[in-house]
């Protein structure tokens, strides 16, 4: 089998960008805890669906998925409203509408509906926002294109200090409308 430079490559960034978004949800997962800690918010990862069809020795198992993935994140803020959101993290400059399953948009369509602060968390490169759903969903109109840059997420800029405070705008509220 010839060495395929392009595919090594290819398959270097890709677990690049798979740890990347692990430590991304680590992040977000801290913000959760200093949240419940301060009273403001409690809000959890939801699990991947996932179903063990093989126990093999040393912790070793077979398993595969049982539905298909909801947003990442379900909680409720002080107050009562509910917040749900995607966590979606990328190494490049620029982060597409497709990222999110057709089930994960209609799931944040669905609770935006029902009232719910409903958002996409985003990470790019080393910068962090929360972007409201009606913003995710309408990126084409709002910016012409379905990919947004840090640049076009700027007033949705959230605090990171080790965590990613995602109910702490740095600017004042864009036109997240619930929150």
């Amino acid at each position: 089998m010839a060495y395929d430079e392009k595919k090594a490559k290819q398959q270097w960034r890709n677990k690049v960008n798979n740890a990347q978004g692990h430590i991304f949800e680590q992040c977000i997962k801290t913000a959760c805890l200093i949240y419940a800690e301060l009273g403001r918010a409690q809000v959890e990862k939801i699990p991947e669906p996932f179903m063990v069809t093989h126990k093999g020795a040393g912790g070793i198992f077979s398993g595969r998925f049982t539905a298909l993935a909801q947003p990442d994140f379900q909680g409720t803020i002080v107050g009562g409203q509910s917040v749900v959101f995607e966590a979606k993290y990328t190494t490049t400059d620029r982060l597409r509408r497709e990222v999110l399953t057709k089930e994960q948009m209609d799931a944040l369509d669905r609770h935006w509906k029902m009232g719910a602060s409903a958002a996409v968390c985003a990470g790019i490169q080393d910068q962090y926002f929360f972007v409201p759903w009606k913003v995710w969903d309408g990126m084409k109109e709002r910016f012409g294109r379905k990919y947004v840059t840090a640049r076009d997420l700027e007033p949705y800029r959230v605090k990171f200090n080790g965590a990613v405070m995602f109910l702490d705008y740095i600017h004042q509220k864009g036109d997240s409308g619930r929150r």
